[in-house]
C-alpha cells in the first residue's frame, strides 16, 4: 500500500483507521474523504459521496491510488428506518468503488458485518461458510457486497479483501446508529452519571471488538499474502463476547457504584435477536494469522482510563 483512499473516514472505524494508515504510510499518503469534513488530523482530504462515480474517479485517477478502505455506509439501526437511502449508499457506493478498483487496480477492503448472518444461522461457533439470510436492511446490503466483492475479484481480478465485524467498541469516537452502540454508550454513563439505561435486555449475548483490535484485522489483511488466502472476503473476526450485564459488572469492578437499567429498544433488540451470539474466527487465524490482543477485562480497562482523559 503506497497511495491509500479511505472512504468514510469520519466514521466509527474511518477516523481512527485513517490516523494509523497516516501514522505508518505517512499523512501525506493516505487521502480521507467523506460527505463533510470532521477530521482534525493533518493530512489531505476531499469532500466526497461515494455515489458520485465522476468525483470518485477523478480523485483515484488523480492521486495514484493503489488501496481504497470503503468504510462508507449507514448502519443498522438507521438502515432500518431509511431503508431504501441505506440501499443507495451501502449498494451504489459499493459498486462504484468496485468498478474504480477494476478500472484502476486498486486493492480493496470492505467492511462486512456480524448482521450478514440471520436467525437461521447458528448462533453458537458460527461458521465461516454458513447460511445467509440477514432479516434487515443493512445486513441485506452486507451480504450482497460480499458477493459483489466475490465476483470482481473473480471476474475482474479485483484484489477485494474483508472482515466481518463484530460490535466495535471506541474510546475516540460516538458510534453512529448501530445496534451494539450500547457497548460504547455505557462507558460515558458510567464515567459522567455512575448510571446507564440500555436498550437492549441484560442477556442479549453478541460478539464484540476493542477498535485497536478492528484496525490491526483490517491492515493485517490488506498486507496478508495473497496466496494464502483461501476466502479473502467476508472473514469472520471476533475478540470477545459478552451481555450488558456482563459488562455492566466488569466496569462495576471499577466503578463500584455505577448502576444499569433496561428500557428496551423493540427495533434494536430484534436486530440484536438476529444476529450471532459469537462466531467462529478460526478460517482468519488460519489464513492471515489473526489475534485479538483485548478481551473484556483489558478493553474495559483500557477505555475507562482513555475516556476519563478525554
Amino acid at each position: 500500500m503506497k497511495k491509500i483512499l479511505v472512504t468514510g473516514a469520519t466514521g466509527q472505524l474511518g477516523s481512527e483507521l485513517t490516523i494509523t494508515l497516516r501514522n505508518r504510510y505517512g499523512a501525506e499518503n493516505v487521502l480521507a474523504t467523506d460527505k463533510k469534513p470532521a477530521l482534525n488530523e493533518p493530512g489531505p482530504f476531499y469532500c466526497l459521496d461515494v455515489r458520485d462515480m465522476s468525483t470518485l474517479n477523478q480523485v483515484v485517477e488523480s492521486n495514484n491510488i493503489d488501496t481504497i478502505f470503503h468504510l462508507a455506509a449507514l448502519l443498522s439501526a438507521v438502515a432500518e428506518q431509511k431503508p431504501q437511502q441505506a440501499w443507495d449508499i451501502n449498494m451504489n457506493g459499493l459498486i462504484n468503488v468496485l468498478e474504480i478498483s477494476r478500472m484502476h487496480q486498486c486493492a480493496l477492503f470492505f467492511p462486512s458485518s456480524i448482521a450478514a448472518f440471520g436467525t437461521e444461522t447458528p448462533s453458537m461457533d458460527t461458521p465461516q461458510d454458513t447460511i445467509q439470510r440477514p432479516t434487515t436492511m443493512y445486513g441485506i446490503t452486507k451480504v450482497s457486497g460480499e458477493l459483489l466483492c466475490d465476483y470482481y475479484h473473480r471476474r475482474f481480478g479485483v484484489d477485494a479483501r474483508g472482515l466481518r465485524y463484530p460490535g466495535l467498541i471506541s474510546s475516540k469516537t460516538k458510534p453512529g446508529g448501530g445496534t451494539t452502540d450500547y457497548a460504547v454508550d455505557i462507558f460515558y454513563a458510567a464515567i459522567k452519571s455512575q448510571h446507564y439505561e440500555c436498550f437492549l435486555r441484560a442477556d442479549t449475548q453478541l460478539d464484540m471488538m476493542y477498535m485497536p483490535d478492528a484496525i490491526d484485522a483490517a491492515i493485517t489483511l490488506m498486507t496478508a499474502d495473497s496466496t494464502q488466502l483461501k476466502h479473502r472476503n467476508a472473514f469472520n473476526v471476533t475478540a470477545m463476547s459478552f451481555t450488558p450485564q456482563q459488562l455492566a459488572a466488569e466496569i462495576q469492578e471499577h466503578i463500584p457504584e455505577f448502576t444499569i437499567a433496561y428500557r428496551i429498544d423493540l427495533l434494536r433488540q430484534a436486530i440484536a435477536d438476529s444476529w450471532p451470539r459469537h462466531m467462529n474466527d478460526s478460517a482468519a487465524k488460519a489464513e492471515w494469522g489473526w489475534r485479538a490482543q483485548f478481551d473484556l477485562q483489558a478493553m474495559v480497562k483500557d477505555m475507562l482510563e482513555k475516556i476519563a482523559l478525554n
